[in-house]
């Protein structure tokens, strides 16, 4: 639940409750039988658009496609499949995407250059494409047959259906939708995103689809986009692997009549930075194998990129992740993996907390009952607060602990 501070409030949709947005979910049977593992996200009007995506020099085809459809700044659709990644499969692949876009904008009457694709799942094999056409024709029918004919809470039902086919190995649907007033009107928003493992802060770490009804141009939009990326997304890791496929989207398709400025557009932009906080935490909480959440605030550094690399560097660390699942107050692996970061620090001036506990002064360890510890390592939220004395800035990692059943989920991903 958002904070009541906040001026903006939680409400149903997912993501189609912004004006004009609709949305569905189909089991196309791409990997498995009875799953829903294709959606379609539809905009009434163009929108203004922009994305981010993986720094991973491997890239999916349906990735390479979407960042040359958005050269104009312009999409009115997404289509996303689940089961299969669509990568490293040469010209197979590229022409799997192209036709993916295709058929979605001949099934909704608008050109492919407006159709954005994605895919996620295994890498190096090939689209069993009839499949996908055969579930693309069924979704377009589905969303164009929601305008205005289903009540709020069927097109809510059918949002969720769309937020559980990106699925994978998540073990929870993830998915949100904000309201915020404003002179002119209301704005929603809605955010769903996948994402459980294969993720490391170098953009995006999964896939993340985001909807507006807010008045933006193009300009402001990629502005936005990267700002909330670097303090969400670029600040999660479960294991270390940045993905092929990983991006971020978002469309505004300017329905609700408000383009906010002034103080609006700094709720509005705050507001979508939470959303995309909200979703980072929660692939975090869905680790692969976790067990436990893990929160690293690093405060006292001098500057913003300090902060965030110290941040990451301690919440990637596998050794501090396995350390929180033996619940071990092992403050030790957090100092190292500050000193590797990256990032120019006095060592000798670092405090560390584990759930409020300090167990280091001064880059020293300190006296504390290791039972007390224990017992606070064993919640299932665990923070990490690493207080450094070189300046004022701070920024906060999200991660998981590292487990035996990690193992067991990658093992035979695959087969």
């Amino acid at each position: 639940m958002m904070d009541k501070l906040y001026p903006w409030k939680e409400i149903n949709g997912g993501i189609s409750a912004p004006l004009g947005f609709y949305a569905c979910g189909v089991k196309a049977g791409i990997k498995y039988k009875d799953k829903y593992d294709l959606a379609l996200i539809l905009s009434e009007t163009p929108a203004s658009a922009a994305g981010t995506f993986t720094r991973n020099v491997v890239k999916a085809h349906p990735l390479v496609l979407t960042e040359k459809h958005l050269a104009d700044g312009k999409a009115q659709a997404v289509i996303v499949n689940s089961g299969n990644a669509n990568a490293c499969m040469g010209e197979i692949g590229d022409n799997a995407a192209s036709e993916m876009a295709k058929v979605t904008a001949e099934e909704l009457a608008l050109a492919p250059e407006d159709i954005l694709v994605s895919s996620t799942g295994v890498i190096g094999q090939e689209l069993p494409l009839a499949k996908v056409i055969a579930g693309i024709r069924t979704a377009a029918k589905e969303v164009q047959a929601l305008k205005g004919k289903v009540s709020e809470s069927e097109k809510t039902e059918y949002a969720h259906q769309a937020a559980s086919a990106i699925m994978t190995t998540d073990m929870v649907c993830k998915e949100l939708a904000l309201e915020l007033q404003c002179a002119q009107g209301t704005i929603k928003l809605g955010i769903m995103a996948k994402g459980s493992g294969m993720i490391h802060p170098n953009m995006g770490t999964m896939l993340c689809f985001i909807t507006t009804d807010a008045q933006v141009a193009q300009d402001k939009l990629k502005g936005l986009l990267k700002a909330a990326t670097d303090e969400s997304f670029n600040m999660v890791t479960v294991d270390g692997d940045t993905s092929t496929n990983d991006m971020v989207v978002i469309l505004a398709n300017g329905l609700s009549g408000v383009a906010p400025e002034g103080q609006e557009w700094e709720n509005f932009s705050a507001m979508v930075r939470e959303a995309c906080c909200t979703m980072a935490k929660a692939i975090a909480r869905d680790g692969e194998g976790a067990s436990k959440f893990l929160e690293v605030k690093v405060a006292g550094a001098a500057s913003l990129e300090a902060a965030r690399m110290i941040a990451r560097s301690v919440c990637s660390s596998n050794l501090v992740k396995s350390a929180m699942y033996g619940e071990d107050a092992n403050w030790g692996r957090i100092l190292a993996a500050a000193g590797y970061s990256g990032a120019s620090f006095d060592p000798n001036k670092a405090d560390i907390y584990l759930n409020g506990l300090q167990v280091a002064a001064h880059g020293q360890g300190l006296p504390f009952s290791e039972t007390e510890a224990s017992v606070l390592l064993k919640n299932t939220d665990i923070k990490v607060d690493v207080v450094l004395g070189d300046g004022k800035e701070q920024a906060v990692a999200w991660g998981c602990d590292l487990t035996h059943k990690y193992i067991d989920i990658n093992a035979d991903y695959r087969t």
